[in-house]
């Protein structure tokens, strides 16, 4: 097939120093020829540039983004991957953010970025096509995420697509699970890439880009292009997402049982009517959004109006996001059962610069241990935290952002450590020390995020194998986890590419490999497949080379405790899928 798409640019990764406040471009070309993009890539530079047994919060620690070679040139291939040592589970730490950091990244002339060691003020890098500006950022240090975002977008001088990454307090102040903001609403939200930014004093990235891609046959390519885009708006589950995004998922997931609800204790929730898409879409909807070069506007957000004196008709209104995951994690896990209490919660959240599923996790386990007695008002600074009382779970965001005591210091370190110190393993929703997402569908779910690389329900979607398993009725262990196994690897090609999960059913092992000759790579399905398997296991042996071993692993009880939709959890189902995985990971490096 003829070469259509010029690569060239993807082949650039760029170096930081932010010890030396230096940097330099190397090509690369073999890396990407061999491994895609995205996932792939990055998963090599992290095995590269991350001496074995560091500190997560050391210098040496690398921060790793890298972008694909669909991006800026297809519809939905609009993620960055970010890869690093987590320090909220001590082995692999990889996010995955949309909003406009991928093609600012391509735009700007770069296929990865690598950066590494310290600086010794805060600083924020101004990366542009063939520079990097080392910034002081004394002034912004403190500072929400929002506010930093705005002083940097109009002090920041430049043309073309441009992306600010930003911390706020609890990255600077090292709390395991931060996150770091890009474009005010998108994260990269799991496992500490932000505690991996205050680590470094780095309180912001912006990178802008105003190259172009070259394509030397212009009709083939817009042809494939509007096959893709056509797929996509006409698509009915790409109508799902448009028109109430994933919030579409509280209502359904609670009335067939599968929505974790006051720390699991509960697996549907009496007011999920009040706090499901259908009513934010109704009542909060203030406008959707959409990453770059996505026709889609999944991003949904909600206008929180509120009155901000005593007199009459002076209020504030409060533009902030939800999602499924957030909703679930601020709102029924906690027993929080109206959209304004989530929503005042969330803005917290998101000010401080916190994985929202980390937070309502950790504060979930909180208020069960409360009520057992195993923490006092000693522990939490006079907080009371109650089902459903957003002001206490608000106080407590803030004293985990600013580590206030001993006690807020081990809620900023993830839930498993908080159990183990204080009690209450049991209630501890933790899974290979990341906190659980928000599905409690069935073994195919928690098996999924106990198993996934990075221990997400996005590894192999789970909950997903739940229902298509179910319809087949008894399934083993080693069906199951066979059928997350292919799932995952084949993941790992759409996170190389990098393209959104949610066009998976767009994006098949054919149009790929069609995709990827244009632009000169010779990829075969069958040789897409055998990339995804190499990526899958080279993450598994970081994470083994780290200290991470599955029979060490944490089983919550409480998934075996509270029936999912098929009833309950069977610990020994779980434990044969574990000692099967563990076989097929030994075989594959054997």
């Amino acid at each position: 097939m003829k070469k259509m798409l010029n690569k060239e640019s993807l082949d650039n990764v760029l170096y930081i120093n932010l010890s030396k406040k230096t940097f330099k471009i190397e090509k690369r070309t073999e890396l990407f020829e061999k491994y895609i993009g995205g996932t792939g890539v990055a998963t090599q530079l992290l095995l590269e540039e991350c001496p074995q047994g560091i500190d997560p919060l050391g210098a040496e620690n690398p921060i790793i983004f890298a972008v694909g070679p669909l991006t800026a040139l297809y519809p939905l291939a609009s993620k960055t991957v970010a890869m690093f040592k987590s320090p909220l589970t001590g082995n692999l730490g990889e996010s995955h953010c949309g909003g406009r950091s991928a093609v600012a990244i391509r735009m700007a002339g770069y296929g990865a970025i690598v950066i590494k060691g310290a600086s010794d003020i805060p600083l924020y890098l101004s990366i542009q096509s063939g520079k990097v500006l080392f910034r002081d950022a004394s002034l912004l240090w403190g500072l929400r995420t929002d506010s930093t975002g705005r002083i940097i977008r109009e002090n920041e001088t430049g043309a073309g697509l441009r992306t600010i990454m930003r911390i706020g307090r609890a990255g600077e102040n090292l709390v395991s699970y931060a996150s770091v903001a890009t474009e005010t609403y998108r994260h990269f939200g799991r496992l500490g890439l932000g505690a991996v930014f205050g680590a470094k004093k780095l309180k912001a990235i912006v990178v802008q880009g105003k190259s172009s891609l070259p394509v030397t046959d212009w009709k083939q390519y817009r042809k494939s292009y509007d096959e893709i885009y056509q797929q996509a708006v006409h698509s009915p589950v790409m109508k799902k997402y448009h028109d109430l995004g994933t919030a579409e998922n509280v209502f359904p997931l609670s009335a067939k049982g599968g929505l974790p609800t006051k720390n699991l204790q509960e697996a549907s929730f009496s007011n999920a009517q009040a706090i499901s898409g259908e009513n934010f879409a109704k009542n909060f909807l203030g406008r959707r959004l959409a990453c770059s070069h996505c026709p889609v506007g999944c991003i949904h957000i909600a206008a929180l109006r509120e009155p901000c004196t005593a007199e009459d008709y002076f209020y504030k209104t409060s533009m902030i996001s939800y999602d499924y995951e957030p909703i679930y994690a601020l709102g029924s896990l906690l027993g929080i059962s109206t959209p304004d209490a989530f929503l005042r919660l969330m803005d917290v959240v998101e000010a401080c610069g916190i994985d929202a599923m980390s937070a309502g996790v950790v504060l979930a386990w909180a208020t069960e241990t409360y009520a057992k007695g195993l923490i006092s008002p000693k522990e939490t600074l006079g907080i009371i935290p109650l089902w459903g009382d957003d002001s206490a779970y608000i106080a407590m965001v803030k004293n985990i952002a600013d580590r206030k005591n001993d006690f807020y210091k081990d809620l900023g370190r993830g839930v498993e450590q908080a159990a183990r110190i204080y009690g209450n393993i049991d209630g501890a929703l933790s899974f290979g020390k990341n906190e659980m997402p928000g599905y409690h569908t069935g073994a195919g779910t928690h098996i999924g995020t106990l198993i996934g690389m990075r221990h997400s329900h996005l590894d192999n979607a789970g909950y997903s194998i739940d229902q298509k398993m179910s319809a087949k009725g008894n399934v083993s262990p080693q069906q199951l986890v066979d059928a997350l196994l292919e799932e995952e690897r084949w993941r790992q090609i759409l996170s190389s590419l990098v393209v959104c999960f949610f066009a998976r059913g767009i994006y098949t092992p054919e149009l790929v490999s069609q995709l990827l000759a244009l632009s000169g790579l010779n990829m075969p399905p069958g040789k897409l497949n055998d990339i995804g398997r190499s990526i899958h296991l080279q993450k598994y042996l970081f994470k083994k080379r780290e200290g991470f071993s599955f029979d060490d692993m944490l089983i919550p009880r409480r998934i075996l405790e509270t029936p999912a939709p098929g009833g309950k959890i069977d610990e020994e189902y779980i434990r044969q899928a574990l000692v099967y995985i563990k076989t097929i990971l030994a075989s594959d490096n054997g």
